[in-house]
């Protein structure tokens, strides 16, 4: 989790909201990743999209089996959907989003009924460190 806390601060001093993540397959980095939607022009470029991609591309798969996703801020529905697709084994996320996340604030996407993979779920990891990062933005954002 420091390592996805090392890349939303890289994301931050991007003029990016500060959302960092890390994919991790047997204890080896497989992937990093950090929001880019604004400098990608991408709405789709959030930090799990930037890192699921890299994943896919470094195991030569669009199944990420047997690894672990660490990502400072709860998945939105669009990420969350996305780590259940790429049969990511385990989420594990920082700050909770109760605007838009999608793991439990909102709405969980993981125990929805009838998806054919389960992805253990921890929150809350780091949650201080993870919402201070936020925090900051938001606050110099809003002056």
């Amino acid at each position: 989790m420091r390592m996805a806390i090392d890349h939303a601060a890289v994301a931050q001093a991007s003029g990016e909201v500060p959302v960092g993540a890390v994919l991790v397959r047997r204890d080896e980095v497989i992937a990093t990743g950090a929001n880019r939607p604004i400098a990608s022009h991408d709405p789709t470029a959030h930090a799990e999209i930037e890192v699921l991609r890299a994943g896919g591309r470094a195991m030569n798969s669009y199944r990420l089996t047997d690894t672990t996703l660490y990502v400072t801020l709860e998945p939105c529905a669009m990420c969350a959907s996305a780590i259940v697709h790429a049969r990511v084994r385990r989420l594990v996320f920082g700050a909770w989003d109760p605007r838009a996340g999608a793991a439990g604030s909102i709405v969980d996407v993981f125990s929805l009924p009838g998806l054919n993979h389960r992805v253990d779920v921890f929150g809350g990891v780091l949650m201080e460190e993870c919402t201070g990062l936020l925090k900051q933005f938001f606050d110099e954002k809003r002056g």
